[in-house]
């Protein structure tokens, strides 16, 4: 006989005084996978969402790792994750299956907006994408934040064709925009939050779905969507009491102001001074709630931008730099990789219940192309970091030669609790996630 299954993102629906309400389920043994292992959850912590970005790709050999599930070695150019390899997952041998027609564009055009590359990008980028999604929406002071370590940085989120999201630049600006005279740390005001005013109980508007589900369930699930719907009940009850602000997020704290400015030392900019000082604002914003999606632009696609220890800018050494593999290139991904390391670390150091930030967020750190030297996009690098609350495996490695690209996007969405049947149009477009990260 075949089990009854039930989605772990299954929402109660229906209609409220002509608007459509929804209520989440409580775990249940339906949600439970084929080893009997229950799916976790962030509980009231919030699930993040945002992506981590360097320009002019990599050298493959050197950056996919040897071996494949979690029996996997690092690599040179991704030595400096070892740290945090129980955290993420490399995917490798995806195409991005839109045509290549823009160097260093078409790459994150397919994989971060699902389409081609042409004037504009076709749609929103996925960052956006969850920003506009339940659970979001509205649930923060920004909608999402946008930062960049490389100054003058264009940057990639997009909320439509030719709508660019540009990212802040300067540690001193972002650190006034999120923690300046408008900042305000979970449970230091007491007034009411006005969102409480226009909740009503929504429990008469899906109790024929609920009774419909529970005659369809075991015993033991019967009673916890019963005692689910009571609590429930019991909060909305309290509403008109409640004079607080939001659960008071224990890790969120004013940070010490940056400098003001970075200047370069030599003709180098100090990317990782600047690197590291927005990685730790970015972290505090999303342990203060003060958004739940980002985008970090480290370097844009064709930077020229002269690093430590190089001859060249950046993009001029992928092309013009012999041998192979071509050691200042070689040296400069690495040190990317170590800047995403600690951008990690950052999001991993804060304490969330039971777990940390970076378990309750879908991270995706990625670059324009494969090899810079050819501005191929198969083979495409992706590091997945984060457990979005239970929903992503983490600690594998897993090669999926000629997978569409757009799969593994399609699966963070999802992760955070998108109901999202496809992304992405044309021959980028995906209906089906990346089951090998999901959980």
């Amino acid at each position: 006989m075949t089990r009854f299954r039930l989605d772990r993102r299954t929402m109660l629906k229906g209609m409220l005084g002509g608007a459509a309400v929804s209520i989440a389920l409580p775990t249940l043994d339906v949600f439970l996978n084929d080893s009997g292992t229950a799916y976790a959850d962030c509980g009231a912590l919030p699930v993040r969402f945002g992506w981590w970005f360097f320009g002019n790709g990599v050298i493959p050999e050197l950056w996919v790792p040897q071996g494949t599930g979690r029996s996997y070695v690092l690599p040179e150019q991704t030595a400096p994750l070892e740290p945090m390899r129980e955290k993420i997952s490399f995917v490798t041998g995806t195409r991005v299956m839109t045509p290549n027609t823009s160097p260093h564009g078409s790459g994150p055009a397919g994989l971060l907006a699902g389409g081609d590359m042409t004037s504009s990008y076709p749609g929103p980028t996925i960052d956006q994408i969850v920003a506009e999604a339940d659970g979001f929406r509205g649930a923060t002071r920004f909608r999402s934040l946008e930062i960049g370590v490389q100054r003058a940085t264009t940057g990639l989120s997009h909320s439509g064709p030719d709508a660019v999201n540009p990212p802040e630049c300067s540690p001193a600006a972002l650190f006034e925009r999120l923690f300046g005279a408008g900042f305000r740390a979970p449970g230091e005001t007491t007034e009411p939050d006005p969102r409480l005013a226009l909740r009503r109980s929504v429990l008469d508007a899906v109790t024929g779905q609920a009774r419909r589900l529970q005659s369809r369930v075991g015993a033991r699930d019967r009673q916890r969507i019963e005692e689910h719907l009571d609590g429930i009940r019991a909060i909305e009850t309290q509403i008109a009491r409640l004079q607080e602000d939001p659960p008071n997020l224990a890790a969120c704290m004013r940070p010490t102001a940056p400098t003001t400015d970075y200047p370069d030392l030599e003709g180098r900019p100090q990317m990782s001074a600047i690197s590291r000082v927005m990685s730790d604002l970015c972290a505090m914003a999303l342990a203060c709630d003060q958004t739940r999606v980002f985008s970090v632009m480290f370097s844009q696609p064709v930077n020229n931008t002269l690093f430590l220890d190089t001859t060249a800018g950046h993009h001029q050494l992928t092309h013009d730099e012999p041998g192979n593999p071509q050691p200042e290139v070689n040296r400069v991904v690495t040190f990317v990789h170590e800047e995403m390391a600690y951008f990690l670390s950052a999001l991993d150091r804060i304490v969330e219940g039971d777990g940390t930030l970076l378990d309750h967020a879908a991270v995706l750190c990625t670059t324009d192309v494969s090899f810079g030297r050819t501005h191929s996009i198969e083979n495409y690098p992706l590091v997945i970091a984060g457990g979005a609350c239970g929903a992503l495996r983490t600690g594998i490695h897993h090669a999926a030669p000629g997978a569409n690209a757009t799969s593994v996007s399609l699966s963070l969405m999802r992760a955070v609790g998108l109901n999202a049947a496809e992304f992405g149009f044309g021959v980028g477009r995906a209906t089906d996630g990346l089951s090998e990260i999901e959980v």
